[in-house]
Formats: C-alpha cells, structure tokens, sequence
C-alpha cells in the first residue's frame, strides 16, 4: 500500500508559510491516494519558487525552461504512455512564458495533468506581475499598478474544451487532495488551478483574502455542464468557487490516433521491425 511518505520529506529554499508547502502535502497525499508509487510518476517542471516543487519529493523529475513544462511533458507521455505525467509549475511559469504551449496542450488533450501553483505573483524574481494579477496591483516593477486585466486560465481551458478543469486553495486540504486525484485519474488532459498565497512579495492575495472567498461549489453544482462551468469560472467579485467546474468524460485522447500508443510499455522498449525500418530506409532512395 502506498503511502505519503513514501514521496519523501526534504529540506526546501521555501519562505516560512509559502502556500507551496500546503500544495506539495497535498500532491503527496493524492498520488498515495491514487495508489502510485513513485517510480510511475513523472513530474515536469519549469522555473521559478512553485517549479522547485518536484525536488521536494521522490519521483522522476524533469526540471526545464522557463514556460517549457508542456512540451517535455508531451514528449514524455508519447514515449512512455503508461507514465503518469504530471506538468506542475507557477502562474507565470505557465501562462506567462508557456501560454502558448499552455493552448496548445488544452487542444491536443492528451492524458496529462497540469497543476498551476496560482499566487498572481513571480515569487523567483522577487515580486513583479504574473499574468493572473489583478489590474492595479502596485509592485516594484508595476509602480503605478497593473494595467493589463488578469488572464482566466479556467475560462479559457473551458471554452477550449478542456475536459476537466478545477481550482483548488492549498487552505483546504481534503478538498484539494481530493480535487488532485481525480485530476490524475481522469483520461485526458486535465487542469487544476490552485490558489495559494505568496507570503514574501503579494500582501493582497493574504490566506485571510483566501479563507474569505475560497468556498467550494454547491451540492448539486452539475460539472457536466458546459455553459454553467463557463459562467462559473468568469465569475468574478468577492467569491472564488473550488471545486471541479467542468469535467467531460468520454473524450478522445491524443494518444488514441496512434495504434503504437495503445501498448503502454516505453517505445526504447518495443522490438524493432528490422525489415521494415528497411523499407523505409529503401524508400527515399
């Protein structure tokens, strides 16, 4: 049987009551949960405070470019596609610098999960913008505050299709353990934003601004149902619903359109049609 533990405890470059310590208990706990052992998973990985988070545990680990986190996580599951790969990084890392491969990724739906540590600031660099800041929010770098509206990562992967898209707030621990495995048991790409706080560089964004609007989606909230995720994730003001907006099932994966894929073992262990990589070879000639 799987344990937390078995995922390790190590000495982080963490400020004392960052909201990545909660969100890295939580990781632990929902891959035990899941009943994976460290060897089957593989966390990718970019730059920045929240892109450290694979180091601090036992698993594989590609730690990459800054933004880079989907692409090396879309290699790795086509190579390997019994994998469970998980893409974990900050608000910047991922929406900033890897928007583009962040698209790209809801578009392609493999079956990947992406974890956003979401603080609406770069902690790394000591304070500036992300891409989640609310307008006016004032920083070293932005002194006459943020002009630019916030990106809505959850709006966006829902109009995109994304089947499975939830936040999550590391100050509610069962709910977001929860919220995390069945992210990494859905089949497809699935995408968890997660609301924590920045101790060091965002005096906005407190636990206490958490605690006050992080409230988890009614009883009877219906996942299902497209036009209802949509209007939940743009709802903006004082609430910030946590939960699972949208989830989809029954979807086609990217993998699907590869019969090499079905077979789940690594394509460097597959046996190699001599004849045929012959005739392909023979064919440009």
């Amino acid at each position: 049987m799987v344990d937390s533990r078995d995922y390790g405890e190590f000495e982080t470059a963490w400020c004392p009551g960052c909201g990545n310590f909660g969100l890295l208990r939580a990781l632990k706990r929902a891959l035990a949960a899941c009943g994976l052992e460290p060897h089957q998973i593989l966390l990718v990985s970019g730059i920045g405070q929240a892109a450290k988070a694979p180091h601090y545990l036992r698993a594989n680990v590609f730690n990459g470019l800054h933004g880079r986190s989907l692409p090396v996580a879309t290699g790795a599951k086509l190579a390997n596609p019994g994998l469970t790969v998980i893409a974990e990084s900050g608000d910047g890392c991922m929406y900033g610098e890897g928007g583009n491969h962040f698209l790209a990724a809801l578009r392609r739906n493999l079956d990947i999960t992406i974890l956003v540590h979401d603080n609406q600031v770069y902690g790394l660099t000591k304070g500036q913008a992300s891409p989640t800041s609310a307008a006016g929010f004032v920083t070293k770098a932005q002194p006459r505050g943020v002009f630019a509206n916030p990106f809505n990562p959850l709006a966006v992967a829902v109009a995109m299709g994304c089947g499975f898209v939830g936040r999550g707030y590391v100050g509610r621990q069962d709910e977001l353990i929860e919220l995390i495995a069945r992210a990494i048991r859905y089949r497809g790409t699935a995408l968890v934003d997660i609301q924590q706080p920045c101790v060091s560089f965002n005096h906005l964004n407190t636990y206490d601004w958490y605690n006050a609007r992080c409230q988890p989606l009614a009883d009877d909230y219906d996942a299902g149902n497209f036009d209802l995720a949509l209007r939940t994730a743009l709802e903006s003001g004082f609430r910030l619903p946590v939960g699972v907006l949208y989830e989809k099932e029954g979807q086609a994966v990217f993998e699907d359109n590869f019969a090499v894929l079905k077979e789940k073992t690594p394509l460097c262990q597959r046996p190699t049609d001599y004849r045929q990589l012959a005739a392909i070879i023979e064919s440009y000639t």
